[in-house]
């Protein structure tokens, strides 16, 4: 499951200690499987606990998992690294955000995939998102702009040179892009 190194066991300890009593350490993982998970950490207090959560029995206390997150956490680490300015805790979870699906998956699943993992890291520096409508039995993926890329004036360029261009060199039985946004009701394009 989690492994949390000795180190970070005395760290938690330690803020634990200093706590009042009934509370815990429990972990969520926000955006699970998506290029923007992320692991919080924080107190809760021990009757707010899930029922369904994951309990990690530790030197002195017990960790808790929120349950879905339980899964994106196997062969997770947590260590304490101390530093002469004090320390930080690290966190090592190779499968927060999720596994890059098998050639043999849906195709739709593996073009969502790079749009999450790829693109849409790229255009969200411009405020913009892009979302699968679908992928037609002729391979042809439909994709629905949002954000500043919604009526945005360089759309047509970002389409054909950007997601087209990536999607077709990551997943070869693509035959072709198309946009269903209609433009003209954008209305925070990042380009007008």
């Amino acid at each position: 499951m989690i492994e949390v190194h000795q180190s970070a066991q005395v760290y938690f300890k330690h803020l634990l200690d200093q706590q009042a009593e009934g509370l815990a350490i429990r972990i969520v993982v926000q955006r699970p499987g998506t290029p923007a998970a992320s692991c919080d950490l924080g107190f809760v207090e021990l009757e707010s606990v899930g029922v369904d959560d994951v309990v990690v029995p530790l030197n002195g206390f017990d960790l808790y998992l929120d349950a879905a997150s339980a899964p994106y956490l196997e062969e997770a680490e947590i260590e304490f690294q101390e530093e002469t300015t004090g320390g930080q805790l690290v966190v090592r979870a190779p499968n927060i955000r999720g596994r890059e699906p098998t050639p043999e998956a849906p195709l739709a699943e593996r073009v969502r995939f790079v749009l999450d993992a790829e693109i849409n890291p790229s255009v969200a520096a411009h405020g913009g998102r892009i979302a699968l409508v679908d992928v037609d039995p002729e391979g042809v993926v439909v994709l629905q702009f949002g954000g500043g890329c919604h009526g945005c004036g360089m759309v047509d360029v970002t389409l054909k040179h950007g997601v087209e261009k990536t999607l077709k060199e990551r997943i070869p039985e693509i035959t072709g892009v198309r946009d269903v946004t209609d433009h003209s009701t954008g209305e925070n394009p990042y380009y007008t």
